[in-house]
């Protein structure tokens, strides 16, 4: 295990009487691709808020790059933020907006108040957001309006955004659920291998929720099974058999 970016020590997250995550403890180094699989209601979405510092835990304790985020104050909070960067299956994009300002949007981290409004006229760094997007294939959608793009586009419009970032952990929570089986492979691979251009770098580290078994066995080395807010399974992708498979789906089994 490299040095870990993303460490949950007995972790659980309530809300009311429902235990979304129960004492899930994971380590997650850097450089590795994570995929999270279970049923609807098994904790995923859970446990990438968490990660996302979207949420705090009931119990245990949550480090992200080497720093607990209980007492975290909010600017310390912001900080390891921009070090993040978040993939959902509808990514918020604002429809109105042309794609090259929906890109830009992954530096507003790195600027100040008054360049991120000074963007919407005249946008920055055009050649940053234009490259990000021909290594996605859809550089000629630059100055496209975000909603007269299909479901595709704005997932690669979304890469392209987190690529701009630089960020140096990518949490995606069921990305390819909305999308037909050649273009979630597609977009699995872009997270996973990288856009292939020296100029924009592969992602650093990649924890992706999926419920799609075969894909997470492609692209995935290592793959952790959630099953009513708790790990059955946290192992090589090669060695997610269908005994794995029917002790996380199957009702009443067990690994």
């Amino acid at each position: 295990m490299t040095e870990p970016c993303l460490v949950l020590d007995r972790v659980s997250l309530r809300y009311g009487a429902v235990t979304a995550l129960d004492e899930v403890s994971i380590s997650v180094g850097r450089g590795e691709r994570v995929a999270l699989l279970g049923p609807s209601g098994a904790g995923k979405s859970s446990l990438i808020a968490l990660a996302s510092t979207a949420c705090r835990p009931s119990a245990g304790t949550v480090h992200l790059f080497g720093r607990s985020l209980t007492g975290l104050s909010s600017r310390d909070r912001q900080m390891l933020r921009r070090r993040l960067a978040l993939v959902d299956q509808q990514p918020p994009l604002p429809g109105s907006l042309r794609v090259v300002h929906n890109v830009n949007a992954g530096r507003l981290g790195h600027w100040s108040t008054w360049r991120a409004l000074s963007s919407l006229v005249r946008p920055r760094d055009l050649r940053r957001a234009e490259r990000a997007l021909e290594t996605l294939g859809i550089g000629d959608k630059l100055w496209r309006r975000t909603d007269e793009l299909s479901g595709g586009e704005r997932q690669r419009v979304a890469l392209a955004r987190i690529i701009v970032q630089g960020a140096d952990l990518v949490l995606a929570d069921e990305p390819v659920a909305n999308l037909d089986p050649a273009r979630a492979d597609e977009v699995l691979s872009l997270l996973c291998a990288g856009a292939g251009d020296a100029q924009v770098p592969a992602f650093e580290t990649v924890v992706v929720s999926l419920h799609d078994v075969g894909l997470a066995r492609h692209h995935f080395g290592r793959v952790i099974g959630l099953r009513h807010g708790r790990v059955l399974f946290d192992g090589p992708a090669a060695d997610v058999t269908p005994g794995v498979v029917n002790a996380l789906y199957t009702i009443g089994a067990d690994v």
